[in-house]
């Protein structure tokens, strides 16, 4: 089969077109045609920072059929459609190659109706939506619809694929959603993903017009770079309120902390890989709950605009993430995808 891998760490350059064995499932596996696999920022920082141990298969996120079952693992699964998450964490096979084996739980069913493409978009974007927006002292473990009801929340960067897929599955569980951007394009794809309100934070006074839709304050702030936001993000808390916060620079924030106790603030980071297993387990059930709800979505009319490649141009691909395009990147791995 056709595989990626990587032996050393560095920039896309590393990324090697290869032909590997198809893997054979273990106890407790599956295995996966992959259909489509998905690319993260995370992606791409491991294979510019960390060297493998041995040949590396980049890419934690994907869609495809389940092929074969290892032993523990009813056959009934074979033929099923899945989307698969965390492929890559603490394993060297990843999902840009045409099979994967991997723990069935990290396979998981995809739904007739819901593509290929939305299933290789989910995974860590919708993961780390999801802790983001059930951290909050008091507030549900897992979304479902009316779980969010009577809470305004706060996406800042409503056009990246986190803050789509917070927007998303806010706006599922009930809850109002304002999400700020840096320019009327990102808006545009803000309000397609389906935020009640929105804010140009270089037109406007962000603060301002924050607190003009919710008087009261924001209950929950899914934050991307709290370096630049934190004193916005403490104007507009309501008392009690989270900033669930999962940076992607090494940026220093500085908390405005007499005003964070006044008001009881909680600033809570989120990095999707090391969540306790129960939250991630209440994750991946959410988000499969809203999948099937037809509630989540992908591509340009979602806001979440799509930028495909071939497997032989995953190198093309990880530039494009390192370079910070904005909306999905995409490796069609089979065709066709459906």
């Amino acid at each position: 089969m056709k595989a990626i891998t990587y032996t050393s760490n560095g920039g896309p350059d590393v990324l090697t077109l290869t032909e590997r064995p198809v893997p054979e499932p273990g106890p407790g596996e599956v295995r996966a045609r992959v259909h489509v696999s998905g690319v993260n920022p995370t992606d791409w920082k491991s294979r510019r920072n960390t060297a493998p141990a041995s040949a590396q298969v980049p890419n934690q996120d994907g869609s495809g059929v389940i092929d074969a079952v290892g032993s523990g693992v009813p056959e009934t699964r074979i033929g099923e459609r899945v989307w698969i998450w965390e492929a890559a964490y603490g394993r060297a096979d990843g999902t840009a190659q045409e099979y994967v084996a991997l723990p069935a739980g990290q396979a998981v069913a995809l739904p007739d109706h819901a593509s290929f493409d939305l299933g290789a978009s989910l995974g860590i974007p919708a993961l780390t939506a999801h802790r983001a927006l059930t951290v909050a002292d008091g507030g549900p473990e897992r979304l479902a619809p009316g779980a969010l009801d009577g809470c305004t929340v706060l996406v800042a960067g409503g056009a990246g694929a986190v803050g789509n897929a917070a927007i998303q599955l806010a706006r599922w569980a009930g809850a109002t959603v304002v999400s700020t951007v840096s320019g009327p394009a990102k808006g545009d794809l803000a309000r397609a993903a389906g935020a009640h309100h929105v804010v140009d934070y270089r037109a406007q006074d962000a603060a301002a017009e924050i607190r003009r839709i919710a008087p009261d304050g924001v209950d929950i702030v899914v934050e991307v770079a709290p370096a630049a936001n934190a004193a916005l993000d403490r104007a507009v808390a309501a008392p009690d309120a989270v900033i669930a916060f999962y940076a992607d620079d090494d940026a220093s924030a500085t908390v405005p902390v007499r005003p964070s106790m006044a008001l009881n603030l909680r600033w809570q980071g989120v990095l999707v890989y090391t969540v306790p297993p129960a939250a991630k387990a209440h994750a991946v059930a959410a988000v499969t709950a809203a999948v099937a709800d037809d509630a989540l979505h992908a591509g340009p009319d979602a806001g979440l605009p799509f930028h495909r490649f071939p497997l032989a141009e995953t190198a093309r691909a990880h530039q494009a993430v390192e370079d910070s395009v904005i909306g999905k990147v995409l490796i069609d791995v089979a065709a066709p995808t459906g």
